[in-house]
């Protein structure tokens, strides 16, 4: 079976629903724990998610302000106007640069700004293909 989903460029993995709805009453520390203990990294539901986006060829990015903070998905290969219009139509037409970063420097860093100093933040053109788990601030005009 693992053979024949490997040549079809998918994946195979085993999900227990009793595991997966003991999780899901569980908080945050005490599922860590939980999963731990059964020497897993991540939940069922997790991983099928993981390989749906990956056989759908989907990807998220991040935008973020004061008010929210906010997961987007594309296609895996979306240039930053067209993922910029997938906030709003205005976005992708008045298109200037987008200001990105990846998720992992942005949380080790704890603000844009100090990702900034550190010059992890690069400007991107028109040409730039979002990748997942950027987070953009897209700048506009219109």
């Amino acid at each position: 079976m693992r053979d024949y989903a490997k040549d079809e460029g998918s994946e195979v993995f085993v999900i227990c629903a009793q595991i997966e709805q003991e999780i899901a009453e569980l908080d945050d520390e005490e599922r860590k724990m939980f999963l731990d203990d059964l020497g897993l990294k991540e939940s069922g539901l997790e991983k099928m998610i993981r390989a749906s986006y990956s056989l759908l060829g989907l990807i998220s990015y991040i935008t973020s302000g004061e008010i929210e903070t906010k997961a987007w998905t594309i296609k895996k290969g979306t240039k930053a106007p067209q993922a910029a219009g997938k906030i709003h139509s205005d976005f992708e037409r008045g298109f200037i640069r987008a200001e990105v970063v990846s998720y992992d420097n942005l949380t080790e860093q704890g603000s844009m700004s100090a990702a900034k100093e550190k010059g992890l933040v690069r400007s991107e053109g028109k040409e730039y293909i979002v990748q997942d788990g950027d987070v953009v601030l897209f700048r506009f005009n219109v």
